[in-house]
This record gives structure tokens, C-alpha cells and sequence, in this order.
């Protein structure tokens, strides 16, 4: 028995890679046979499947072609590409006029379509870019080929996102199902705190989420998919914006993890960068919000959307390298190219349970971190306000709070972004929530604000305004979506110098402007969102029409006004008699009587 044994392990050794081909063939055979059997039963059911084997199929024989051919391929470019350089000089002139007058065209049939309110997102953006260029380390050193690619592939995504059928279902569909996938962390928050774990939200059920997410993150690590794919989408960052490999990876890095994370990525490189990577790498880490600290706003922050927060964390990605080579340009020669051959940094753990465990233990400071922080700021925040409002009553004034110096601060910076005049003032409470405390806060303070349009009422008490419309809300939730804050400020500079102690000093001194710069990628993602976000009905029509025809001056012929008095006439066009009530008043009917000028039978 033991000689034949030894013959079988010595076959086995012989033919390892025969064997394994034999083992990957079976598995992958009945995978396609499952996905086949799921979509001849059902396909619309199994069409998730089967866009994810789809593509799937697609990135191996991609990688596997560019591994086998991949001097062949580049051989056969390789004329395309030196004619291009021999005609650059007057290509890139032709291109960039060609850009610019589609986006002149873009605009002027989208502000006749939409309406003019686009227009202000728009000079918002470019008042940004150019105060970002005038208060730039080196202005006259500025490479602009990353800095317009940046913008460009935010317009593309937020394009494709919110403009398109498809994009907004994808991503819809995507939040959807990260939802779905996150409230499997209620199993084991009801083993360990009870039946009733719901009693604490907070503490419970939203904490929970933190440490399911870090877990199955570690696990992905382990066996190589993050790597795979924080690789792919900084690949395409550093072709299609000319960034140097180190900085297109920690960009695309921060979109998963979170800013002290991403940089380990590319560890052994740190102390090899300029000073300029150096200021992209945490300029990265400020635009963009970590994917476990996303899953916990996905529910503690429940009426923010979803879809708009993944869409946010994607978008500031390439917004962060723009705005970061706009603000400390490349003056040094990088050491570090994809000729170096770059390998980014890979997970300690031996086995796949090692993984799962040490990602459960790494959250616990994480889920510390982020309770800690909620107490001692909302303490710090409610003290301040009582100390102001009393500062304030010495001088008639009790109102006067953190929110409202906040607000005039940063009023004509959420203005710029395309937020409505009204509701400048909200955002700007919310942008100094953000900055002076940190984005748990202001997010926690949006969610109120919605949840008090969902439910209607009143939009005024005691003249203060209790929500915002729809578009501002938006504008908002991409504008807050990042880790730009003071107290990040300590996090950064500890995190790095820990993993590279010889740029101690150049951390120190770049991490405030990183901070600037990262602010500024947030007002960006969040002028492009009010550029391509749809305006729609922001309140429900029952309400409009109430608040509308309840005041004493009859109001102007607005579009939502008539497209709601239309929507009350169409929902009972069948009908005879029409019956005033429900949640539509006698004067609401009145009104949409005069402003439609309806038959005699209908009013």
C-alpha cells in the first residue's frame, strides 16, 4: 500500500499542472451548466448571473491574452501609435476644440431642454478649476492633461449614472443588492445581543454591518480579487489621465477601502515618491468615503440614497487626481513606472479563515472609531450650540448656532455647486458640519432633512426652513461624500508616517493643502451631479397645490404647479362626477380649475 501510494503522489507530482487543468475544466463545466439550466428556466430571474459569467469570461481572456500575446499586440499598435506622436502637436489642438464645442452644444440644447438652473453647476465647476490653478503650489507647472481627463471621466460616469436608463439601474440595482447582501449581518447581531438587538439601532444593527463588511473585504484580499480589481480600474485612471502608477492605484484603492488602508497597497513604494504623488496619495484619501464606512451609511443614514453614495465614491476617485495634480503640480521625475514593475502588496493571513477572522478583528477599531467619534462630537456639537445660543440672546439673537455661522461661511460654495438659493444656507450648515466635525454628522443632519420632505408638512416653521428640494439634496449627498475633515487631518499624518517614516516632513507639510485639494474633488463630483441631475417633482402634489392655493396671492403658471393640477385631472378623467376630498383640497380644485381652464363638466 505504501509503494503505491508513493507511485500515486509521484504521478501526482509528475502531472500537477494536467491535473489542475482537468479539476478548473469539470468546475467551470458545471458552472456553465448551472448558468445555462437558470436561464433556459427563467431568464429574466438569472440575468444577474448572467451578466456577471458574462463578464467574468470576458476579464480571463483578457488577461490571458494580453499575458500570452502581449508584445504582439503592442507590436501591432505600435504604428498607430508613433504616427500619433509625429502629429500630436496639431491633433491635441483639433480634440480640445472639438471638445469644447460639444460641451458649448451639450450645453445650450441641455439648458433649452432642462432649464437654466445647469448653468450654475456648470460655472461652479469652472470657478473651482480656477481657483484651484491660481492658489496652486506651481502654476506655471501645471500638466493639464489630468486635470481635464479628471473632469472628463466624471462627466462620462455621471453621464452614463444619471442620465441613462441603463447606468441609473445598474447602479440602482447595485444598491440595491449591497443592501441586501449587508443585512446579512442581521444573523449575527441577533445571536449575540438578542431578539430585541433592533431596540438599539445604532449599536446593534447599524455596527454590526461594519464588521460583516471588513470581513468579507479581507477575504477578497486574500484571495486576490480586490488587488485584480483596485488594479484594472487604476490602470484605466493612469492610461486615460497620464498619472503615474502608485497615485492611479491609491485613487482607485479608496473607492473600497479607506485612506489609511489604500496607501499599504503600494507600501514598499511610498518612500521611492515625489512630492506631488506624495500630495495625490492623501489628496485621494480625503475625496473619497471607505466601502465599510459606505455599508454604514447605506442604514444609519437610510433616506440618503444609495445609489447616489456609490456613485459619489466613484466619481471623486479621478476627481481627487485632477484636482490634486491642479493644485501641487509634478515639478520632480517619477522613480516609480510600470517599467519598474509595480506588484502591490498582498494580505498576511495563510488561509482563507485566517482572513475572515483577522478582517473581523481589524474592524473592531473601526466600529470603536466611529462610535466614539458620533458621541463625543454630537456632545461637542450641543454644547457649542447652547454656548452660541446664549452668546447670541446677550444680543437679542438666541437663535445663533454652529449651523448658522457655518452657513454663511460656506453658503456661496454650495451656491456655486447649483444648490437652490433657499437652500444654499442648509448646505452650507452641512458642508461645516462636515469639515469642522466630520461627515457622520452632516450626513445624520441630511437624513432629518429628508425624512421631513417625504413626510410633507409645512416646508416653513417660524420661518426656518424644515427641508430642501429633491436637487439640493442630491447636490448635497455628493458634496459631503468624503473623509475631507480636520479630524481626518491627524489620521492621515499618523497612518503614513507609520508606514513611511522618512517622509515624515513632507506629510506634515502637504497634508493640509491634500485637505483643500480633497474638499474642493467633493464640490466637483457634486457641481457635476447638479449638471446632470434631472429636476423632477420634489414634493408630493397634494402638498404643493395645498401650500400653493392656501396662501392669499394666487401663484404664477410654474411647470410643477401645472404638471400636478394635471395630475389630478388626469387621475379622474374617466369619472363623471368628481367628488372633492381625500388628500386633495377645495381650494387645491379651484385653483387647478383656473390654471387649466378645464371644461365646465370637470370643475
Amino acid at each position: 500500500l505504501e509503494k503505491k501510494y508513493d507511485k500515486v503522489c509521484e504521478f501526482c507530482k509528475k502531472h500537477k499542472t494536467r491535473i489542475h487543468y482537468v479539476i478548473y475544466g469539470i468546475l467551470v463545466t458545471a458552472y456553465l451548466a448551472v448558468v445555462v439550466a437558470a436561464c433556459s428556466l427563467n431568464f429574466q430571474r438569472a440575468l444577474p448571473l448572467f451578466i456577471i459569467t458574462v463578464l467574468a469570461i470576458f476579464f480571463i481572456c483578457w488577461v490571458f491574452l494580453i499575458a500570452k500575446y502581449e508584445d504582439r499586440i503592442a507590436a501591432f499598435f505600435s504604428p498607430g501609435e508613433r504616427y500619433l506622436e509625429k502629429q500630436w502637436f496639431w491633433l491635441k489642438w483639433v480634440l480640445c476644440t472639438a471638445l469644447i464645442i460639444t460641451a458649448i452644444c451639450w450645453l445650450i440644447f441641455d439648458t433649452a431642454k432642462q432649464g437654466s438652473r445647469q448653468l450654475i453647476s456648470f460655472g461652479g465647476l469652472v470657478t473651482y478649476v480656477l481657483l484651484m490653478f491660481i492658489f496652486s503650489k506651481y502654476p506655471t507647472r501645471v500638466a493639464w492633461r489630468p486635470v481635464f481627463s479628471g473632469i472628463g471621466m466624471q462627466f462620462i460616469l455621471g453621464l452614463f449614472i444619471l442620465r441613462t436608463k441603463v447606468g441609473f439601474n445598474v447602479f440602482n440595482w447595485l444598491g440595491i443588492q449591497m443592501q441586501t447582501f449587508l443585512e446579512y449581518s442581521d444573523t449575527g447581531a441577533k445571536f449575540v445581543f438578542g431578539e430585541k438587538y433592533m431596540d438599539h439601532f445604532f449599536a446593534f444593527k447599524v455596527l454590526p454591518i461594519v464588521v460583516f463588511f471588513s470581513t468579507v473585504m479581507s477575504m477578497l484580499y486574500h484571495v486576490g480579487f480586490m488587488q485584480w480589481l483596485v488594479a484594472k480600474v487604476g490602470w484605466i485612471m493612469q492610461v486615460f489621465m497620464g498619472t503615474t502608477p502608485v497615485e492611479s492605484l491609491v485613487a482607485a484603492g479608496n473607492i473600497f477601502v479607506g485612506q489609511t488602508e489604500s496607501p499599504l497597497l503600494v507600501r514598499p513604494y511610498l518612500p521611492h515618491i515625489t512630492k506631488s504623488e506624495l500630495h495625490a496619495v492623501m489628496t485621494a484619501g480625503f475625496s473619497t468615503i471607505a466601502g465599510s464606512v459606505l455599508a454604514f451609511f447605506f442604514f444609519f443614514f437610510f433616506p440618503v440614497s444609495a445609489s447616489h453614495l456609490l456613485t459619489a465614491s466613484v466619481m471623486s476617485a479621478p476627481a481627487s487626481l485632477a484636482t490634486s495634480k491642479l493644485f501641487w503640480p509634478e515639478t520632480e521625475k517619477p522613480t516609480v513606472t510600470l517599467r519598474s514593475g509595480l506588484q502591490m502588496a498582498k494580505g498576511e493571513s495563510k488561509n482563507l479563515l485566517e482572513a475572515a477572522s483577522q478582517g473581523a478583528s481589524t474592524s473592531i477599531l473601526l466600529v470603536a472609531n466611529i462610535a466614539v467619534n458620533l458621541i463625543s462630537f454630537l456632545a461637542l456639537l450641543a454644547f457649542l450650540d447652547s454656548a452660541l445660543s446664549w452668546v447670541g440672546s446677550l444680543f437679542d439673537y438666541p437663535q445663533l448656532n454652529f449651523e448658522n455661522i457655518c452657513a454663511y461661511v460656506f453658503m456661496p460654495f454650495s451656491f456655486m455647486m447649483g444648490v437652490d438659493w433657499e437652500d444654499s444656507f442648509i448646505v452650507g450648515g452641512l458642508l461645516g458640519y462636515k469639515t469642522f466635525f466630520n461627515e457622520f454628522v452632516a450626513y445624520e443632519r441630511l437624513s432629518k432633512l429628508i425624512h421631513n420632505r417625504e413626510k410633507g408638512g409645512s416646508m416653513y416653521i417660524n420661518g426656518v426652513k424644515q427641508y430642501m428640494t429633491v436637487r439640493s439634496e442630491v447636490i448635497a449627498t455628493y458634496a459631503l461624500c468624503g473623509f475631507a475633515n480636520f479630524g481626518s487631518l491627524g489620521l492621515v499624518i499618523g497612518g503614513l508616517t507609520s508606514i513611511a517614516p522618512s517622509k515624515k516632513k513632507e506629510i506634515a507639510g502637504g497634508a493640509f493643502r491634500a485637505m483643500i485639494a480633497g474638499t474642493v474633488a467633493c464640490f466637483m463630483t457634486a457641481c457635476v451631479a447638479g449638471m446632470l441631475t434631472v429636476p423632477h417633482l420634489e414634493v408630493p402634489c397634494h402638498i404643493l397645490l395645498g401650500n400653493a392655493f392656501n396662501s392669499t396671492d394666487f401663484p404664477a403658471n410654474s411647470t410643477k404647479l401645472v404638471e400636478c393640477c394635471q395630475q389630478l385631472f388626469t387621475s379622474v378623467n374617466h369619472s363623471q362626477e368628481i367628488f372633492p376630498g381625500g388628500n386633495y383640497s377645495l381650494s387645491s380644485w379651484k385653483g387647478c380649475c383656473q390654471i387649466l381652464d378645464q371644461p365646465a363638466f370637470h370643475c
